[in-house]
């Protein structure tokens, strides 16, 4: 079995008592689905820290965390929409900087920002998308600058004292709300052990179950009048694909129609027709998704992601100095010379492809029937 956070050990409901999976809430917006759990704990944790429980230290901060590409961030928004909350957002390119302290200064503001809104009468929250990619360590490789410890401490600190953030260089006596944080990432094990340690960071592990994916996709498919039917079966026939793997199938299945337009006002025109254009923006017809293309174009989507796992020319080319042959694996799979053979009219040359006979022609590519034997 494999090892990662990409690799789902348990669903989210797996953690939780049998006395406690009845979900009474609401969970969709739109015609946009919201998984159960996930709506259940986000909402749970958003409410605790707007209210004085007796006696008890509610966590600061939610960490949302999971495989790659299963939606986090889309399914927080949509609570965020459902419970009527403009959250303050930072991600994690914004959690380094060439100036020292200044990504920790950064959230401090943008706490504090959030802090201004809920004492206007709004509720808010703190988001910060990836986490684990601006502040974890993601093996040797990977350089720990002063600013990821200075963001660790922040958030550390933060979560310690949510009524008393100061900016730096400035102190007020007078307290600020308390601003919930939610933050996503994929491997929070990369993250400094304090900042998740329970106290501070109440943790979430987001694995949607089969029932989640389908009740996503739905919503994904809304507006294509594919079946309930097949929905399923697309979600039964990809079991290993993400969330957004979905959702790039059916961006995938426009490609024909923006083709049918590229050749309507030619290649050299694509530009005049899309920038700064007097002309109407280009309309097309909504496309049949049929079973058999989603099914087609999914298996496309497959097989690319096949080709990046399985090349890898980056270990080739740091181990050949780039002399190796560039179109080795081309040839190998007999791609080299198929497609580009048939649209350009390319003699493939042709001789005996079997490497036992005597006469083998190591440069033919199409095998004639002229193979010698000797017996």
């Amino acid at each position: 079995m494999g090892t990662g956070t990409h690799y789902a050990v348990m669903s989210s409901y797996d953690y939780i008592s049998q006395g406690l999976r009845t979900y009474n809430l609401d969970n969709t917006i739109d015609g946009l689905y919201i998984a159960p759990a996930f709506m259940d704990k986000l909402v749970v944790h958003i409410t605790k820290n707007f209210m004085s429980l007796p006696n008890i230290k509610v966590p600061l901060i939610l960490g949302i965390w999971g495989g790659k590409g299963q939606g986090k961030s889309f399914q927080c928004e949509l609570v965020f929409a459902k419970m009527g909350i403009n959250p303050i957002m930072m991600s994690a390119g914004e959690l380094e900087s060439g100036n020292a302290g200044e990504p920790a200064k950064l959230i401090r503001q943008r706490y504090r920002e959030a802090a201004d809104i809920i004492k206007k009468g709004k509720m808010c929250c703190l988001m910060i998308n990836d986490l684990d990619a601006g502040a974890g360590r993601m093996g040797g490789t990977t350089q720990y600058t002063v600013n990821n410890q200075m963001v660790n401490a922040t958030l550390m600190n933060i979560a310690d004292n949510p009524t008393c953030v100061q900016l730096p260089g400035m102190y007020n006596k007078e307290e600020n709300p308390r601003v919930p944080i939610i933050v996503t990432g994929n491997d929070f094990s990369t993250l400094y052990a304090p900042l998740i340690r329970d106290g501070r960071m109440e943790k979430f592990y987001w694995a949607p179950t089969r029932e989640d994916r389908i009740g996503v996709c739905k919503g994904i498919f809304r507006n294509d009048n594919v079946a309930d039917d097949d929905i399923v079966k697309l979600v039964d026939t990809f079991p290993g694909q993400s969330i957004d793997f979905f959702g790039a199938l059916r961006a995938r299945v426009y490609d024909d129609e923006v083709r049918k337009w590229i050749s309507g006002v030619g290649v050299g025109s694509i530009g005049k027709s899309l920038v700064n254009s007097k002309e109407a923006a280009p309309t097309f017809e909504q496309p049949r998704m049929t079973m058999e293309k989603l099914l087609e174009y999914g298996n496309m989507i497959v097989q690319e992601q096949e080709n990046v796992k399985r090349v890898q020319l980056a270990d080739k080319y740091l181990s050949e100095a780039a002399l190796g042959e560039a179109n080795e694996d081309a040839i190998q799979s007999g791609n080299f010379y198929g497609k580009a053979a048939q649209q350009m009219n390319v003699p493939v040359p042709e001789g005996c492809t079997d490497p036992t006979a005597e006469n083998f022609d190591p440069t033919a590519r199409s095998d004639d029937g002229s193979c010698q034997y000797t017996l």
